[in-house]
């Protein structure tokens, strides 16, 4: 007989969402990590997988903005189960290998994906101890390059050696079992559900104002959330054009750049554990997220200024600095947008603030792509990220101080 205690609700519930985090990025990154076997095959330029991921962001932001009652009425793990059954339809669709089904493919990849923020948040603000919340935030959140990296890892070799389809197949079975493993769980995770809620609050017009309204519940909401765009703006940025940069412009081997971005990806998983951990020992979570963004815009922007030039071994170490900081304040934030938010519209906040700061998923890359084709400098937009970070980074810490003092 187990002792009383020895298993807390909070170890399930971040269990599951972490669980669940992975296989939504997990899933996300499939399709991109088979892509030039793909694209290949299909008769479709190599460039093209960048369609596919816009249209994934895309999907994301729909459901951000009209799935929020949704996770209400039937619970946030069900709609993390659902999300995942979403994925899978969504990999099925691209493996059938019909060119005019893959947007739809991509944007049915996203809806699913988009419940792991709003419905991770909500189960893990109901559990979390609050000494602890940033971290535990912040380990679930690591799940997201956990997933790419264990794409990576996994549907690349299948690939290679079965075929894509075969990879999207494992991607599909990993995804269903997942959902299968966490239902024990659901009577707990889902007990405040509300199973009167009407359906047509999902398609409400309304919901197009969510977002803004959303910013509205508390004053630090609008600061934070554009701080997270610049970071998404960022980060999107050095995980999106990385490797083509070092090849194209510094003629590196697409082993020796994909090593460069392994590394920066496991350095982000690094620096969600450890950064979460600090920011709650600080106890200012806005705080530490103003300072970390200055230390990642000054990290990352050594990255791009000397790290392909120099020494390999200084190539890595600023490379895993950038990842470390740059791709670790997903947790921080989200954890804040919890904290301060009405206990019962967490679910609804967090999706608010989730969405407008896809949209520096979503803008950056186009607005990169642009000014490299009109500038011909990579470097340049680069730069304009941190510049970016760097400034919004010190708006919030001067926002704070005021506050503070008001």
């Amino acid at each position: 007989m187990a002792k009383p205690g020895l298993f807390k609700p909070w170890v399930a519930a971040l269990s599951a969402t972490l669980l669940m985090q992975t296989v939504g990025t997990f899933l996300s990154q499939a399709v991109p990590v088979v892509a030039p076997l793909m694209t290949a095959e299909l008769g479709l330029p190599p460039e093209s997988i960048g369609n596919f991921s816009s249209l994934n962001t895309l999907g994301a932001i729909l459901f951000l903005l009209f799935g929020t009652p949704l996770v209400a009425r039937f619970g946030p793990l069900r709609m993390l189960q659902g999300g995942a059954l979403l994925g899978s339809l969504a990999l099925a669709a691209a493996a059938g290998g019909v060119v005019w089904l893959l947007p739809l493919a991509a944007l049915l990849m996203g809806v699913g994906y988009g419940p792991t923020g709003p419905a991770g948040s909500r189960i893990l603000q109901a559990t979390a101890p609050p000494r602890h919340r940033v971290l535990i935030f912040s380990i679930k959140q690591a799940g997201a390059p956990a997933g790419g990296a264990l794409a990576g890892f996994i549907a690349a070799p299948v690939a290679a050696l079965y075929g894509w389809q075969a990879a999207l197949l494992v991607g599909i079975v990993v995804a269903l079992a997942c959902a299968v493993a966490i239902q024990p769980m659901r009577a707990t995770l889902d007990a405040e559900r509300d199973p009167a809620r009407p359906l047509r609050e999902a398609f409400a017009l309304k919901r197009l104002g969510a977002p803004l309204a959303a910013l509205r519940m508390h004053p630090v909401l609008p600061r934070l959330t554009l701080q997270a765009f610049a970071f998404a703006a960022l980060q999107g940025s050095l995980f999106s054009f990385t490797v083509t940069w070092l090849v194209q412009e510094h003629g590196a081997s697409l082993t020796a750049a994909g090593g460069l971005f392994a590394a920066m990806q496991l350095a982000g998983v690094a620096g969600r554990l450890v950064l979460g951990w600090a920011a709650d020992r600080l106890g200012d979570a806005t705080r530490s997220l103003a300072v970390h963004g200055l230390v990642a815009a000054a990290l990352s922007a050594a990255w791009v200024l000397a790290g392909p030039g120099g020494p390999g071994w200084l190539g890595l170490l600023l490379a895993m600095a950038s990842g470390f900081t740059a791709a670790s304040w997903n947790g921080i934030f989200l954890a804040e947008v919890a904290r301060v938010s009405p206990p019962d519209r967490v679910a609804e906040a967090s999706s608010g603030a989730i969405l407008l700061c896809f949209l520096g998923y979503l803008t950056a890359p186009a607005a990169f792509a642009w000014t490299v084709s009109a500038t011909g400098s990579w470097v340049l937009p680069f730069l304009v990220g941190c510049g970016l970070l760097a400034v919004v980074s010190l708006l919030v810490l001067w926002g704070g101080r005021r506050g503070a003092t008001s």
